[in-house]
């Protein structure tokens, strides 16, 4: 337990709190609203930003994909290196925020704005951020890390700098009513997920990380449970600030982390597409069968803790078990056929594409190579 911990994203959390962007970007800044696919301007969503933004002068920019692609967010950089923008309103969820954060750092960057992801440059100053989240999964409103994906290259990258954090975030749970049935199960996903890549590696004795962690899978666990009855205002509040707490830095404070099943699976989104929560959960499970051994104290810690079951030699397979049927009580799939490949061949191209991102020790204990990866994607692809 040695840490610095600071999380300095303002939160307006609650119905109609799309309004306090209107104090909350400073004025006379120059703002370029980015969005996806337009769901905002079915949902009610962009009919408050633009009222709150009155008085602001704004452009906007639209068609950023689930997994955003530094072509796409290129275009972005260079409409506000064109047009002078000065502050960047991400509208969306995860991917739109994510790529706007990348807009934000290569706009301060004359060079290759891929060499924000590959490390070569190293990301100190940024555009300011602010969001308006309208899909609850991945935290990315309120901390300092982004993916994006160079679609030429198949190949999916993540940065992190203080600099890209945003500087508000308003989570309005009322947003969430027209989403797809699918994006909130995805949702509930990616923050299992986030959360046991904190909280599943070995004991550390930090109480309130582990419990605050433990108390959060619980909640993603009645929120599953409840699933058919989601149409109401508490479960859309429970999961939108539950998925914020997943991955906002507090449970990342003073632990080891894994990240692995994140690793391998961007891979996943990279060769194939595959939704970024439905590749977790196709990783996960056989991650963890693998590495039980090096997880097993954790994994009975969660069996005890979070579903609740009595000691037993086969307590932390049994966990694992309970993880992958939660999964599949949602109807998310937890084995994945490549399409147009061999299962062998499918396989290389993971380890391909990891090889050449240099994740060849990855895990808490850097312990998974590419060929524990191999074996994992054995048991996880058909």
């Amino acid at each position: 337990m040695h840490f610095t911990y600071v999380n300095p994203t303002v939160i307006h959390f609650g119905k109609g709190q799309i309004s306090a962007i209107q104090s909350a970007i400073p004025a006379g800044s120059k703002v370029l609203v980015i969005y996806g696919g337009g769901s905002i301007k079915r949902n009610g969503v962009y009919e408050q930003l633009a009222k709150a933004l009155e008085g602001h002068e704004w452009l906007e920019f639209s068609g950023v994909e689930p997994n955003p692609t530094r072509e796409t967010m290129d275009k972005a950089v260079a409409i506000v290196k064109e047009q002078g923008v000065d502050f960047i309103l991400a509208v969306g969820g995860g991917s739109v925020i994510d790529g706007s954060k990348f807009v934000a750092a290569a706009a301060k960057y004359d060079g290759d704005s891929w060499d924000i992801m590959t490390g070569k440059h190293t990301v100190t100053e940024a555009l300011p951020v602010g969001a308006i989240l309208t899909l609850p999964a991945t935290g990315s409103e309120s901390n300092s890390a982004a993916v994006v994906t160079y679609a030429a290259e198949q190949s999916k990258r993540g940065f992190f700098s203080p600099a890209v954090q945003p500087k508000f975030a308003v989570l309005d749970p009322d947003v969430m009513k027209t989403l797809p049935e699918h994006q909130l199960l995805n949702g509930i996903v990616d923050a299992w997920v986030h959360i046991c890549e904190q909280y599943l590696t070995y004991p550390t004795g930090n109480m309130v990380q582990e419990g605050y962690a433990e108390s959060l899978l619980k909640n993603l666990l009645v929120l599953g449970a409840q699933f058919g009855e989601r149409d109401n205002d508490a479960w859309r509040a429970n999961l939108m600030w539950t998925a914020n707490q997943a991955l906002n830095g507090m449970l990342a404070s003073g632990i080891p982390h894994d990240w692995a099943t994140h690793m391998i699976g961007h891979e996943l989104t990279a060769l194939w597409h595959v939704d970024h929560a439905r590749s977790l959960a196709i990783v996960q499970p056989s991650l963890l069968r693998d590495q039980l051994d090096a997880k097993r104290a954790k994994l009975e810690q969660m069996g005890r803790n979070v579903f609740g079951f009595a000691d037993a030699d086969d307590l932390a397979a049994k966990t694992i078990d309970a993880i992958e049927s939660f999964y599949q009580s949602l109807g998310v799939d937890t084995q994945f056929t490549a399409p147009d490949m061999t299962k062998a061949q499918a396989i290389d191209a993971v380890i391909t594409k990891l090889e050449e991102n240099g994740m060849v020790a990855i895990g808490e204990h850097q312990a998974i190579t590419p060929e524990v990866t191999r074996r994992i994607l054995d048991s996880a692809f058909q």
